[in-house]
């Protein structure tokens, strides 16, 4: 029938039907914005390492290591991690044939910020044997000089590097160092920056970390 020639009735009753169902369509892009939009619930924390290189996305065990992963966290909420840098890299090469070996890159705000650095204060020293965490590849741990003075500055383990675990040959105190999180996404990054120009362990130029934030 001609649209024209219906009846006014059925004629408001069509409008009224073709309008529900844009009003239906118009609900359903919302609720899949808000729902694409909505932040991702992990059990625990994870955050973006944002560099020139590209972006990795690490797990923090917040549950296994809450003074390491807590003291990191609080540096990230603090912005101390804006303009930072990869500065350090342990290779196959750059190592003494005697010594041994590991393979990392380390970071943080030591050459960006050494200022900031130099006034912090050093956590308590979270061993593996009391978390568990072992560093194998991919997993993010706090370096240090003596045990109880790691702050800001971190390093991400290429392969396993059992050396760095309690009572492991990396160090003579045998304390090994603190592990707290793994790499979720991104290893193809880091194996990007392993592989940046070095010398005597250090990149030239450092590779820029843009920010580190929560996801």
């Amino acid at each position: 029938m001609n649209e024209e020639r219906m009846p006014v009735s059925k004629r408001i009753k069509r409008l009224l039907n073709r309008n529900c169902m844009w009003i239906k369509y118009f609900f359903a892009a919302v609720i899949l914005i808000f729902v694409s939009c909505e932040k991702k619930k992990y059990k625990n924390p994870h955050i973006e390492i944002q560099t020139n290189a590209g972006s990795i996305e690490v797990e923090l065990y917040m549950d296994k290591a809450p003074v390491s992963a807590g003291a990191f966290l609080s540096y990230i909420d603090s912005g101390f991690y804006k303009n930072a840098a990869f500065y350090r890299v342990l290779n196959e090469d750059n190592q003494p044939t005697d010594a041994f070996k590991a393979a990392l890159i380390q970071g943080g705000i030591w050459r960006t910020n050494h200022k900031l650095f130099a006034s912090l204060h050093g956590i308590k020293h979270e061993t593996t044997s009391q978390t568990g965490i072992l560093h194998k590849d991919g997993t993010i741990s706090l370096a240090r000089q003596e045990p109880g003075t790691a702050t800001t500055e971190f390093f991400i383990c290429i392969g396993d590097q059992p050396g760095f675990d309690y009572g492991g040959e990396n160090n003579p105190d045998k304390q090994g160092y603190a592990a707290f999180g793994k790499v979720i996404k991104g290893m193809n990054v880091i194996k990007i920056i392993y592989s940046r120009p070095e010398d005597d362990e250090a990149f030239t130029p450092p590779v820029i970390i843009y920010n580190i934030v929560r996801l």
